[in-house]
């Protein structure tokens, strides 16, 4: 018993070291958003004790780089992403479990080998696509939201999770004379209420990391995303301010930090569901 005890506390210590390490540079992040640059350099940096400069870093933000506008057109282009994304997952799980055509199997394979396809590579058609339709300068949220809302990553979790809904269910329901709209409805999506938010809470976080396609496509300062205004934070005064910058960073992280937590433990179990019996 006594040595139980001894090795249970031994794996929590060690456990305990590994997250600390793990958290550190979010910790110094944190804590060198609350020094001016003077204090971040001068004495040699530091965890603790914090500074007092947030308020200021903050201000500076807000006050010089339009964060404010910045988070609301990330929360608008992320909310809009994750809807459609939602909307056609849904859509193809239900074609793909419940329908049954030619070639099924090598569209599936199809749609799964997109994922091996960064976004990079289609970066340069893409923007001739957007320039041609002349969404980059006249309408950039269409631009940021409609070329991301297919998703094979959607795609293949609400397969996977469909196949583990009884047949028996589908049948029933087409014996009532439900289409399969009304069977996605009102059986399928009550179903996978779980699967569904954690869907959502991982679009929301890939909308809101969005970088390289938004620098490349927005040119108006005024409709870009969070991500390139940390970019920018960085280029703020003659000399880099790195307390204004750790500040932008952690600012940028708290939706979707704070959105995780919320969903925590509707994202566990909607993986759970989500494996084979």
């Amino acid at each position: 018993m006594a040595n139980s005890t001894r090795t249970r506390w031994g794996v929590h210590l060690t456990l305990i070291v590994i997250c600390f390490i793990m958290c550190l540079p979010a910790l110094y992040a944190l804590q060198s958003a609350t020094l001016t640059a003077e204090e971040l350099f001068f004495p040699p940096p530091r965890l603790f004790p914090p500074g007092s400069d947030l308020p200021n870093n903050i201000a500076d933000l807000f006050d010089k780089l339009n964060f404010g506008q910045l988070i609301v057109n990330t929360v608008i282009v992320s909310l809009v992403t994750v809807i459609g994304k939602t909307l056609l997952a849904l859509l193809a799980g239900l074609a793909f479990v419940y329908f049954q055509f030619p070639g099924k199997t090598v569209l599936f394979f199809f749609v799964l080998f997109t994922l091996l396809m960064p976004t990079e590579i289609i970066l340069l058609p893409l923007f001739n696509m957007m320039s041609a339709l002349g969404w980059g300068q006249r309408h950039p949220q269409l631009a940021l939201t409609v070329p991301f809302l297919a998703t094979a990553v959607g795609a293949f979790l609400f397969r996977q999770h469909f196949q583990n809904i009884p047949r028996e269910l589908a049948e029933a329901a087409q014996i009532d004379g439900a289409t399969p709209l009304r069977f996605l409805v009102s059986v399928l999506i009550p179903m996978s209420l779980n699967v569904i938010a954690a869907h959502s809470l991982i679009q929301f976080i890939s909308a809101w990391n969005q970088y390289l396609w938004p620098v490349f496509i927005v040119n108006d300062p005024t409709q870009q995303v969070i991500q390139v205004g940390v970019r920018n934070a960085a280029q703020f005064g003659i000399v880099p301010d790195y307390g204004v910058l750790m500040a932008a960073g952690i600012v940028a992280s708290l939706p979707p930090l704070v959105l995780f937590v919320l969903l925590q433990k509707q994202f566990m179990s909607g993986f759970a569901i989500t494996r084979d019996k």
